[in-house]
């Protein structure tokens, strides 16, 4: 207990920076680590004094910076035509009305589609890098996304610790997570670099991919080696999904919360979501919807070869790790967020957590009516004729 430690000790905890703290910090807590409200350099959460039990409305979140946002970093889809002439209107707007500095992938600035001599005046305001190698998660303020939910979830792989504030405007097949028209994008960029917008810390799970040292197998991926074994470690948005890849036999995977063997999935395969996430694959595979404001896991089954396998909600502090059964036929498949897939075979484990570092996505109006928003847009939820009412004369009867 931290209240009969010495003074000089307790002075010195309570000193050290949040985001340290909170990392330390990570206990069996079945409400999940808290998650840390300073996002990226300059950016953190107003604090509201009225929270109760340190659980704050989400209609009270707010956006606030500690100093002015400099530095933004732009997220679009590659080689998508129609978002040319709204990228070009974006970066002239930041670089020379702004005055801000722009990051962007080199994949981006390199693409066919805007080498042409209107875009060479915007290349030279223009910072790069290059997934996997270059560092800018001191580099960037906030982020600005362009096109579909998927630049969403792209975005939130390239920080595996505190996420920058992340705008995304809906320019693509999917709007779920991107609740910003671009045809008032001047007013709302403005209202976001001025620290005037509502925002919605959307958990992310930690997951350790571990595998078991093999003479003739590689790991391609950057991974840390403990004991002969190497152990990859990723930030997911939206979903884990365990499957039975190409193989014809049903998957046979074990399921542990906290160390207990609690199911064996046969199917499929299995879906392991952040609430963001449960309206993505999950609800496809028959889950319920959570508000990502709920702190909460969802083990969703994929086709379970029985009839009361149904999904279930545990809460956000418990640790999950999936392995292949002993009497297991094939090998299964792991993939986070749609990337990174890699088969799993004996002897290999995937743990999964909730993380520390949520991404902080800006709403449009506020958390709640966002999220409403998107369900009868995108899912069309409980959209249906309605009855006529009845007339004086059939309610007689």
């Amino acid at each position: 207990c931290v209240l009969d430690l010495p003074e000089k000790l307790k002075s010195y905890l309570f000193n050290l920076p949040a985001w340290n703290y909170v990392r330390c910090a990570r206990t069996q807590s079945l409400h999940g680590p808290s998650p840390v409200t300073t996002f990226g350099p300059k950016a953190c959460m107003l604090k509201n004094p009225k929270a109760v039990m340190h659980i704050q409305d989400p209609a009270s979140q707010r956006l606030t910076w500690n100093k002015p946002p400099k530095s933004v970093l732009i997220i679009k889809k590659i080689r998508d035509t129609s978002l040319l002439q709204p990228f070009k209107e974006l970066c002239i707007f930041l670089t020379q009305q702004k005055n801000m500095i722009v990051y962007m992938e080199r994949k981006v600035i390199e693409d066919p589609a805007i080498a042409n001599e209107s875009f060479v005046s915007i290349k030279k305001n223009i910072c790069t890098f290059r997934e996997d190698y270059d560092d800018i998660s001191n580099c960037v303020d906030f982020i600005i996304c362009l096109g579909g939910d998927g630049t969403l979830l792209y975005a939130s792989s390239l920080f595996q610790e505190s996420v920058p504030p992340v705008m995304a405007f809906h320019l693509g097949s999917l709007g779920f997570l991107t609740p910003f028209n671009f045809d008032t994008f001047q007013s709302q960029v403005t209202q976001v670099i001025e620290g005037n917008a509502a925002i919605i810390l959307r958990s992310r799970l930690e997951v350790k991919v571990v595998k078991e040292y093999r003479e003739n197998g590689s790991v391609e991926e950057m991974s840390l080696v403990t004991n002969g074994n190497k152990t990859m470690q990723y930030q997911v948005l939206n979903e884990v999904v365990v499957d039975r890849g190409p193989s014809s036999y049903l998957s046979n995977v074990d399921l542990f919360l906290d160390g207990h063997l609690i199911t064996t999935v046969q199917g499929d395969g299995v879906i392991v979501s952040t609430p963001t996430g449960s309206t993505a694959y999950a609800v496809a595979a028959g889950a319920t919807m959570i508000h990502p404001n709920v702190p909460a896991i969802m083990i969703t089954p994929i086709c379970p070869h029985s009839l009361s396998f149904r999904p279930i909600v545990v809460p956000a502090g418990v640790e999950l790790k999936i392995m292949l059964s002993r009497d297991a036929r094939n090998t299964a498949w792991v993939s986070l967020d749609g990337r990174k897939r890699q088969e799993i075979a004996y002897g290999d484990s995937i743990t999964i957590t909730t993380s520390c570092f949520p991404v902080p996505s800006i709403c449009f109006r506020d958390p709640v009516n966002d999220w409403f928003e998107s369900l009868a847009q995108c899912l069309h939820w409980n959209v249906r004729k309605k009855q006529d009412h009845l007339s004086s004369e059939e309610e007689e009867f």
